[in-house]
């Protein structure tokens, strides 16, 4: 597949921004749609000769790294999901017996947001832990990506916040990639967007009038222009609001957005913006089709953060490359929610598609090391991950693989598929969670273009 564009304070803006890209879909081939799914777990009953067959391997261990920014001055739920998701993961496993004989033991460090805390964080667990591999990364900098790479160390299925996964060999994002990752961005720099979102809200709600909200700060704006880029090209009149990032007159652009007749709004801001955004939407009548968000605000404090704009609230549409954790219906995603239920019951409040995403990264880990029996080298885990075959955890993402592409290759227009959910305060009796907005996120596809930005 071909790597969608990528999807707090001021400090932050960067990190989020460029995140947000990457909710955009996942680019398939019809042969990439056949179940690539095992059992529920890795196969649990010890080989005969399990050695010591690389670094961080024993007979009866494996250590995984796990390097994430879960703390600091940008908040300690801003990018830890992952790492939640990820720890439970592990930890259900090693109740069940581990991999093939082995338990995994998990050494983590917080890098606190930090860029040399974050290059400390790689060489400690590369150099004095002497783990196997990296699993539910989620880095606000990934500063000590090029040393993690250069190591040798696979960083698999990580959540994309920079570039680093478009850029360095080992490492692995959770939505693949198809770019070179030769040590430099993308193709020369250049990475590519599909507009299989914006089709998407075209042709199943109707949508024509689109509003982008930004802020005059130069990342907001170049995340804004990618927005406004796709949605022309899909033909969508655009009506441009920018406000101050200091202060923000979210009610003028409002009412403006109202009188050009605005029927979906997609956003360049943090999520203090939208929620003062969606208030004076409500404040000001103006009812749209939906309010774009993506998988990283897909949580279960919505209710709490838009608090005071049921309206807009209730607008609110997510787009992703994974099911949704609120569709327990689904065998896989009942297996995260029950153990992140006995391991973390605390975290239940502050549910995340990002947890159940860690869940997936570390699924990924898992069925790689699996596949190498006795023999777990590293060799063997990224010949798993860079199968042809795409990856799904086991139901849980639309499936991802690493089968790069040429520039010419990646600019060709491509058949991308995209999970929608939607918030309700009616659902979960009452208590408020997203609802499946598509019938199956592997089958909500589009043929659409790919348009070259500059990250």
């Amino acid at each position: 597949m071909r790597s969608a564009a990528r999807t707090p304070a001021a400090a932050a803006l960067a990190a989020v921004l460029a995140l947000l890209l990457g909710a955009c879909g996942s680019r398939l081939p019809e042969s990439d749609f056949e179940s690539v799914q095992g059992p529920a777990g890795p196969a649990t009953a010890p080989p005969a000769a399990n050695t010591a067959s690389d670094v961080g391997v024993t007979p009866g261990e494996i250590k995984i790294g796990m390097l994430d920014t879960a703390s600091g001055i940008l908040g300690g739920d801003t990018f830890s999901p992952p790492m939640y998701g990820a720890q439970a993961f592990f930890q259900a496993l090693n109740d069940k017996g581990g991999i093939n004989g082995r338990k995994i033991t998990v050494v983590g460090c917080d890098d606190e947001g930090v860029g040399s805390l974050n290059q400390k964080c790689a060489r400690k667990l590369v150099d004095d832990e002497k783990v196997f591999a990296l699993a539910g990364s989620s880095i606000y900098k990934y500063d000590g990506a090029e040393y993690i790479s250069s190591k040798g160390v696979p960083d698999v299925g990580g959540i994309p916040i920079g570039n680093a996964y478009d850029t360095y060999q080992h490492l692995y994002s959770l939505y693949g990639s198809s770019a070179p990752r030769n040590g430099q961005i993308g193709w020369g720099g250049t990475l590519y967007q599909n507009t299989a979102v914006y089709r998407y809200f075209k042709d199943k709600l109707g949508a024509r009038t689109a509003a982008v909200v930004s802020y005059n700060q130069a990342d907001s704006a170049r995340y804004a222009q990618t927005i406004k880029d796709g949605l022309k090209a899909e033909g969508y009149t655009v009506v441009d609001k920018q406000v101050d990032f200091a202060l923000a007159n979210f009610d003028a652009a409002v009412v403006d957005m109202k009188n050009r007749g605005v029927d979906i709004v997609f956003d360049a801001i943090d999520t203090r913006g939208n929620s003062l955004l969606c208030k004076a939407m409500d404040g000001a009548g103006l009812r749209v089709q939906a309010k774009v968000s993506t998988v990283q605000s897909q949580n279960a404090q919505v209710s709490d953060d838009f608090a005071d704009s049921p309206n807009c609230r209730n607008a609110i549409q997510s787009t992703g490359t994974s099911r949704s954790y609120e569709d327990v219906g689904h065998p896989a995603v009942a297996e995260f929610r029950a153990a992140m239920a006995k391991y973390f019951p605390d975290r239940e409040d502050k549910m995340a598609q990002w947890t159940l995403e860690g869940w997936a990264s570390a699924q990924w880990l898992a069925d790689a090391i699996a596949s190498c029996g006795a023999n777990v080298t590293r060799a063997c885990v990224e010949a798993f991950v860079n199968r042809p075959e795409g990856y799904d955890a086991h139901g849980l993402l639309i499936p991802v693989d690493f089968r790069p592409e040429t520039a010419e290759q990646a600019r060709e227009p491509a058949k991308w598929c995209t999970n929608v959910v939607r918030w309700q305060d009616t659902a979960n009796g009452g208590r408020g969670g997203w609802v499946d907005q598509v019938p199956d996120m592997n089958t909500n596809c589009a043929n659409v273009p790919s348009l070259p930005y500059k990250p």
